[in-house]
């Protein structure tokens, strides 16, 4: 049996999870947490008896599993590392008798240099080190685990897997911002795009639920999560995305604003007296479904609307509002679609939204059922009618997953 190894590194937490090559069942996950802060936590899950192909965590299935939780001190991403090989050892499967055919790691940011996976080199390290100008929070944090995995597997290829890749097949009308070309030119500012993994996982996914060739169909993927991002896809291609520079433009958040108009930060300077990290706090924490409705996390705001809470309510009408604008803009770009999809935590879950970002649309050919919608269910699944032009789907996403597959397609 082999398998590949996929690490998430943030700035304070080490996400991982084991992936049988031939099947892509999930063998194990984890997390460790609170990584050079106190009170840190590990948590180490043992498949059992996952299906072949099951959900690796990104899809909610019925496997059986085994959790070791424990507290733990981790003052480094070295030392998280040698946490996670510690659960290996003791919870299981024991990676010492079946070492990881390759180890594949989740960096965010990859500029306009990298196109596809690249199997990580010292060249490779120190361009990811030099794009952290773009992505500060993640990128450092995503090279930490790059380097404390490449200690713990000298002898195993790592490949980067970056979230900008898949949207680099986007045209220049739809990555260039309309400023000064010289100075965009210099500093790098252009649309990259976010959540790239995760579009091309349930693009692909969702062709092969409908037994539909990839190359035939235009697709919106909504990839709903405390972060969230809308992607046109055409042929298996991203064509225009919600995420511009950063991963603040776009839709909605759970504390990002998303789209603004860029005077109110020059306003916010000028009247409010906020500086540029105060600007940064407001926008990126202080924002989103939490800033209007007092909530970061989507059920506690459906929640609270149903309960009456007027700002709440608000909150859900703009997030629903934001979203329909992209699908509408979306379907004018790709000149009609065949495939909606819904995926990450709020758009598998989220009854609510999902039929508030629908509602209205029949006369663009998207007809949601409410019945098929109300159903909850860890499978990818059709929740349109019967006669809707447009499928509308839930696909699970498994970023985990892909990574595996495209680490295993470089080597």
């Amino acid at each position: 049996m082999s398998v590949v190894l996929v690490i998430n590194s943030g700035s304070s937490s080490l996400k991982y999870q084991l992936i049988e090559s031939g099947s892509g069942r999930s063998l194990a996950s984890g997390l460790v947490e609170r990584i050079g802060r106190p009170g840190g936590r590990a948590k180490h899950v043992v498949s059992t008896d996952g299906p072949d192909g099951a959900d690796g965590g990104g899809g909610g299935g019925d496997e059986a599993s085994v959790t070791r939780e424990r507290d733990v001190e981790v003052p480094d991403h070295f030392a998280a590392f040698d946490v996670m090989l510690e659960a290996f050892a003791e919870a299981g499967p024991p990676l010492a008798a079946n070492p990881p055919v390759a180890v594949g790691h989740r960096v965010v940011q990859g500029g306009a240099r990298f196109f596809e996976p690249t199997v990580i080199t010292d060249l490779v390290k120190i361009n990811i080190d030099e794009l952290s100008t773009l992505a500060p929070l993640h990128n450092p944090a995503n090279l930490e685990g790059i380097e404390a995995a490449q200690r713990a597997f000298p002898d195993v290829p790592h490949v980067a897997v970056f979230d900008t890749a898949f949207h680099q097949t986007m045209p220049p009308a739809a990555y260039t911002y309309a400023i000064d070309r010289d100075v965009a030119a210099k500093h790098r500012i252009r649309r990259y795009g976010f959540h790239g993994t995760s579009h091309r996982y349930v693009s692909r996914a969702a062709a092969e639920f409908l037994g539909r060739p990839l190359e035939e169909l235009r697709q919106i993927v909504l990839h709903l999560g405390n972060g969230a991002s809308a992607c046109a896809v055409e042929g298996g291609r991203s064509v225009d995305t919600s995420m511009g520079m950063t991963p603040l433009e776009g839709l909605v958040m759970g504390t990002r604003s998303g789209d603004l108009d860029p005077a109110v930060l020059l306003h916010l300077q000028r009247r409010a007296g906020l500086d540029v990290d105060g600007v940064d706090e407001l926008l990126n924490r202080r924002s989103g479904i939490l800033g209007l409705g007092g909530h970061a996390d989507m059920r506690d705001l459906v929640e609270a609307a149903g309960a009456g809470d007027e700002r709440a309510a608000l909150a859900l009408d703009v997030y629903a509002h934001r979203l329909k604008a992209y699908i509408g803009a979306y379907l004018a770009q790709l000149g009609g679609v065949d495939v909606i999809s819904f995926t990450a935590g709020v758009g598998e879950n989220s009854v609510r939204v999902r039929a508030a970002a629908l509602a209205g649309l029949e006369r663009l050919g998207i007809e949601l059922d409410a019945e098929r919608n109300s159903v909850r269910s860890g499978q990818t699944r059709v929740i349109s009618t019967d006669g809707s032009p447009v499928t509308v789907l839930v696909v699970p996403t498994n970023e985990e997953l892909e990574i595996a597959r495209q680490a295993l397609e470089v080597i």
